[in-house]
Parts: structure tokens; sequence; C-alpha cells
């Protein structure tokens, strides 16, 4: 395991100790900034909550290239509160029921405080609650679990728990797990999105140190607010900033296993359900991939959407691209080969000191 690969883990198991729902990444931004000031960088924190690095450019009047991963995660949010004081939820972005299965979660609360909870489906024996007898095709629904807290109503309420908080499970158990061929092995964590993207910034925050390296036009990497419900934080900063070119750095879902593996390939999307990507930065992260060694997988989907994507048609930036690792499982425990995250490193390394 070479040196880029191991600090990767090390990142990304730190990262994955963070809880960051959406509208509550402060945590999240603060870990960033602190990698940020070890390369040199100062971060700065935008009104709606995204964190970013601007580097001085030789040009400073030409076209911006932004660089962003967004630093929220699928999450659930509490829509309700019963007179037990169990927990009515609602999924935040791709969460599903059969995703998470029965564990442990912790609502993070206004005053950063952590409740652990219990997010429950209901007794098999007798139908989950009576709510079917054919147990083999039972497949919950959000209306239909609860979240067991063991507080009562005004318990809660001391503790600053309310109806919109968010939560996810807990840290215990998140991973990063590294298993498989010791040659070649995989690596596996609940959940690599975006984790995963904002590890690489970090990375290249850490290799393109403040004064060392000067792009010939303006380039800033961005970590964004509340991508799973919308790209809002994307979409302020680039109404905000007016970039001629927005590449989402993010993961890239197997949909169909005869078209897509999991290798070393870092992923490069040309199309999703929103738009096409430009197809000419296609090109430059080709090529770029060559230069570093590598290839790419060219992913396309029918249903899935980005920051990149959303800002494009908002119509707050006229180029954009997306690179990634190419993994399984998808808002869930996800896998990925581990030699993708060092090869999609260089690629974006690379890209950057060709392009920009």
């Amino acid at each position: 395991m070479n040196t880029n690969t191991k600090e990767f883990l090390e990142i990304v198991k730190e990262l994955l100790d963070v809880p960051s729902p959406g509208k509550y990444e402060f945590a999240m931004a603060d870990t960033i900034a602190a990698y940020a000031a070890k390369g040199g960088h100062k971060a700065q924190r935008t009104p709606e909550g995204n964190l970013t690095v601007r580097f001085k450019a030789k040009n400073p009047d030409g076209p911006l290239t932004i660089m962003a991963a967004h630093m929220d995660e699928i999450a659930m949010a509490i829509t309700g509160i019963y007179p037990n004081g169990d927990l009515k939820v609602c999924r935040v972005g791709g969460l599903q029921t059969y995703k998470l299965g029965e564990r442990m979660l912790e609502i993070l609360t206004v005053t950063g405080e952590k409740i652990k909870c219990l997010f429950s489906i209901g007794s098999e024996h007798g139908g989950f609650n009576g709510k079917t007898t054919n147990l083999a095709q039972y497949s919950p629904q959000w209306k239909d679990v609860r979240v067991i807290t063991g507080l009562t109503p005004e318990q809660l309420e001391a503790k600053g728990v309310r109806v919109g908080l968010g939560m996810t499970p807990i840290s215990d158990g998140r991973g990063p797990y590294v298993f498989g061929d010791e040659k070649d092995p995989l690596v596996a964590a609940w959940t690599f999105d975006d984790r995963a993207g904002i590890a690489m910034l970090i990375q290249i925050l850490i290799r393109l140190k403040a004064g060392e390296f000067i792009p010939e036009n303006p380039l800033m990497i961005a970590f964004t607010v509340q991508e799973e419900a919308g790209c809002y934080g994307a979409k302020i900063l680039t109404a905000r900033e007016r970039p001629e070119i927005f590449i989402a750095v993010d993961g890239c879902p197997i949909v169909d296993a005869s078209c897509h593996v999991v290798d070393e390939r870092p992923g490069c999307w040309i199309k999703d359900g929103i738009t096409v990507y430009d197809p000419l930065l296609l090109e430059d992260f080709k090529k770029a991939a060559k230069s570093a060694g590598t290839e790419v997988q060219i992913m396309s989907y029918a249903t899935a959407g980005s920051d990149a994507s959303s800002v494009y048609a908002a119509g707050f930036v006229p180029r954009i691209g997306f690179i990634g690792h190419v993994r399984e499982n998808s808002h869930g425990f996800e896998v990925a080969k581990l030699k993708v995250f060092d090869n999609a490193l260089k690629l974006i390394e690379t890209y950057i000191r060709e392009n920009c």
C-alpha cells in the first residue's frame, strides 16, 4: 500500500466519524478547514455554509474553474414525535429503509450534542406489528418505521430534540474496511458518498501547497452543502462566482454490471438524468488519465444527478465535468477497489496541472 493510499484511508476514517446531514455540515467543514491549513491554505466559509479555497492565478482575469465535493450525507430528518418519545422520520437524499436495517443512529442537535437512538422496523412475530402476513415480501416504507429514543417528549425537548433535526447512523462500524485479495483489495464503508471526494480534494490541497502551485487561470477547490437535497450549496456558489467550468468530484455507482465493473479505473460521467456533460472536458480527462498512467470508465445514467448537472441546468455555468471512483452498493455500504482512489487522485492532480 503506497503513501497516497494510506493517507486517503486515514482521512476517510476521520471523515466517517463526523456526522454531516444536510444543513448540519458544520463539524465536517471544521475538519476540512483544519486539513486545508496543513497545506498552507486558508479556507473561507461562505454565507450558505460552503467551504472554499481560492488559488491565486497568473492570469487573475481568466476563466474560473471550480472543482467541488459535497459535505452532506444521505440522512433522515425528524417529522414528528410520538407520545412515548419515539420519533417519526423521513429520508433526506437517496436513503432507503432496506439499506439501513435495524441499527443505532444519532441525532445531531443544534448544540452539537449527539443523542443515540435506534432505527426500528418493528417485531417480526405477528407480521411486523400486524402490517403484513407475507413476511417474505415485506418491504418497510418510511411510514412503517420508528426511531426509539428511550426518552419522553419532555426529556427530548430539554435536550434540544425537535422536528426537523437530522440523524445518521452512528460512526461505530462505518469503516473503512479493507478486505479481499491482499494484492488488489476492496475497501468498503458506510458511505463513501461523498467523503471519498472530500478526501481526494484534501489530498489535492496538500499536494498543491499554497504558494508552490500557481495556476494559469483562477482555480477554486470547494466543499458544498446540501447536495443530497437539491444541490443548493453548489447553486448558490456558482450563481455568485460564475465559473466557466464546474467539476464534481463524487462517486460513480454501477447500475449495469454488463457495462461497468468495479476496478482500478476512475469514472467520468458523460450523461445523467438532468443533462449531458461537456464532451471536450471528457477528452481532457482521458488525456490526463493517460498521462497519470491510468484510464477512465465513461459513465452514463438515466436517473442520477450531481452538483455539476444541477448548476448547469440552473444556467450558472456553461461547462461541466465529473470525476470519481466506481463503486457498488450506492447509498449503502459502498465498496470499491482500493486502487481506484489513488488513480482518481492522480487524474485530478494531472488535470489541474495541465489545464488550469
